[in-house]
């Protein structure tokens, strides 16, 4: 049974920095990508970023870009997302993503490329 289980949300200030992790179980979680997704109320979940199951290639969204920072640790079985500088309009439920492909090359924006999800995580930026 694969887990993923966010963590690190919570109420900020615009400016303000979290940093929100993904514990995962239940599968080698050193040979897939990840990603983060996230879903504001009344939208639909959009990709936010994602790192290649070595760690060597992220990618991410333009509205990110430059701002948050994903990364990972295959030791631990977590990936991160930092996010700095944040904005009102960066609210929204953050989930992490499981990539369905072992070893892929890059990294997919697409969530159907993504087959396990976590429960999400709510950030809230107030203005």
């Amino acid at each position: 049974q694969v887990q993923l289980v966010e963590s690190g949300g919570g109420l900020v200030q615009a400016g303000d920095s979290l940093r929100l992790s993904c514990a995962a179980s239940g599968r080698t979680f050193s040979i897939y990508a990840m990603g983060w997704f996230r879903q504001a109320p009344g939208k639909e979940r959009e990709f936010v970023a994602a790192i290649t199951w070595s760690g060597g290639s992220t990618y991410y969204a333009d509205s990110v870009k430059g701002r948050f920072t994903i990364s990972r640790d295959n030791a631990k079985n977590t990936v991160y997302l930092q996010m700095n500088s944040l904005k009102p309009e960066d609210t929204a439920v953050y989930y992490c993503a499981s990539d369905r492909r072992a070893y892929r090359i890059s990294v997919s924006s697409f969530s159907r490329e993504y087959d396990y999800w976590g429960q999400g995580t709510q950030v809230t930026v107030s203005s």
